[in-house]
Parts: structure tokens; C-alpha cells; sequence
């Protein structure tokens, strides 16, 4: 790929990446809405998954009206053709699983009551001394996860969200491994690169899993930082977890991950 190509192609994931963001955003105000007009969490997920059917259905249409350029030899058309039809039963796969998908009104209902929790009263500030090392910069992190594109394909994340999650699963890092975590999470993500290119092909989006509304961290960005938690520090991680987040999301992690020792509760 020409640094031209590669400089189009990043800049239409960027693109896509505002779109699907934006509809995440969308979809939890969406969901918000109905459940305050007194409609149920499933008929919240059937009205929801009704209309992103249709929206992947529309593109089907188009993809499916789509000729060759007038004039293209026949081989070339047949190509087209070809090509055409793979993208359209593919398109039509995604409407089907789409409009099946449940489970996801409750995800938003919990996320967004976790979001509305009062922030804890900050502690006071230390007296200045060696002390220990500076927090971690929950950006600085966050855009390092964000570059293992291989390892969070799918941009599909509520920014907010995600760094509460990440912030609660930074604070697993132990005070000797804050001091060039950034380098140590990359380390991480090269040394394990297969197995998180198999936790996204199995549990994230657009997997069977994830259709019923699970696995809801894969995926995303954060889930990078989770990951290297629960091979260094599953205890730890656990412990600050069941005190902020909602349970599930780690469970659901820990399994697809799947390390070799599951901390007790």
C-alpha cells in the first residue's frame, strides 16, 4: 500500500470512527428516551434493532443496484458481479443478526446509571515529597490502546465511558509499574498479538456472542489495559472493580480472555 493509499485509508476509519461513535452516543440517548416514555427494555431493543436493520438493509439495496463501469469487458463485469453479490449476502447477514440483536437497552440502562453516580470526594493533597510515582495520564493511555488497531478494530465506543472504565482499571497498576506503563501496555499487545486477534474474531462486534448483548469491552479501546491487568494483576483488578463498575463487563471479559487463574470474589 503507497503512502497515499495508506494516508485515504486512515483517513476514511477516522471518518467511519465519528460515525459509529456519534450513533453510539445516539443509541444511549435513544434507549434513555423510550425508557422514559414507559417502553420495556425489549420492546426498547426490538424498535432499536428494527430501524439499524433497515439502515443495513438500505445499504444492501444500494450495494445490490450497484453496475460495473459502462463499457468493462466481460470479464471484468463478471468480476463485478461477483463481488457485488459477496458484499450483498454479507450485508444481508449483518440485517438479519441485527435485527435479532437483544440485551443491549439493559447494557445502556446500567452504563448510564454507573455515569450518573456522584464522583467520589477527591482525597487531600499529599504534602510534596519524593512520594510515589505520578498518576497515569488516562489520554496518554487511551491513545495508545487506540493504535493496536488489530487488537480494537471496532471504533464503536462511547468516549466518556470508556475512560471511566479505563480510569477505574488504571488504578490495578501497581506503583513500580506506572513509570513507562505506556511501553510496558505495548510490549503486552506485541508479545499476545495473536490471542487478541482471536478475542476480537470470537466475542467482538459483530460476533455471535455479541449479538445477545455481552461481551460489551471487546472491542474497545480500554480493553487493551483490562487484559494486560488480568494477566499481571487479576486480583488487584477485581478488587477495584467490584467497587465501581457493574460486575458483568469484567466477567464477560475474563472469560473470552480466558487466564489461567480466576480471582475469588
Amino acid at each position: 500500500m503507497s503512502t497515499e493509499q495508506h494516508d485515504a485509508y486512515g483517513e476514511e476509519l477516522a471518518r467511519i470512527s465519528r460515525h459509529q461513535s456519534d450513533a453510539t452516543s445516539a443509541r444511549l440517548k435513544v434507549f434513555e428516551a423510550l425508557a422514559s416514555a414507559g417502553y420495556s427494555h425489549t420492546q426498547a431493543d426490538e424498535l432499536v434493532s428494527t430501524l439499524e436493520a433497515g439502515a443495513v438493509a438500505g445499504a444492501h439495496t444500494w450495494v445490490s443496484e450497484s453496475s460495473a463501469p459502462h463499457g468493462a469487458e466481460q470479464a471484468f463485469d463478471d468480476g463485478w458481479f461477483e463481488g457485488v453479490r459477496a458484499v450483498a449476502s454479507e450485508l444481508l447477514r449483518i440485517a438479519d443478526n441485527t435485527a435479532a440483536q437483544r440485551g443491549r437497552a439493559v447494557s445502556s440502562a446500567q452504563l448510564l446509571a454507573h455515569l450518573r453516580q456522584p464522583a467520589p470526594r477527591a482525597p487531600q493533597t499529599p504534602a510534596p515529597g519524593p512520594g510515589p510515582a505520578p498518576a497515569l495520564d488516562v489520554e496518554e493511555i487511551l491513545t495508545a490502546a487506540q493504535r493496536c488497531t488489530w487488537a480494537c478494530a471496532d471504533p464503536v465506543f462511547d468516549l466518556d465511558a470508556s475512560r471511566e472504565i479505563l480510569t477505574v482499571a488504571l488504578t490495578a497498576v501497581r506503583e513500580d509499574e506506572k513509570d513507562g506503563y505506556v511501553k510496558r501496555l505495548e510490549a503486552f499487545a506485541d508479545q499476545h498479538r495473536q490471542r487478541l486477534q482471536e478475542l476480537l474474531r470470537a466475542y467482538g462486534p459483530g460476533s455471535a456472542p455479541a449479538e445477545h448483548g455481552r461481551y460489551a469491552l471487546v472491542g474497545q479501546p480500554e480493553s487493551l489495559i483490562i487484559c494486560e491487568r488480568l494477566e499481571s494483576a487479576p486480583s488487584l483488578l477485581n478488587g477495584v472493580w467490584s467497587e465501581e463498575l457493574p460486575e458483568i463487563l469484567l466477567d464477560d471479559l475474563y472469560f473470552a480472555w480466558g487466564p489461567r487463574h480466576r480471582p475469588r470474589r
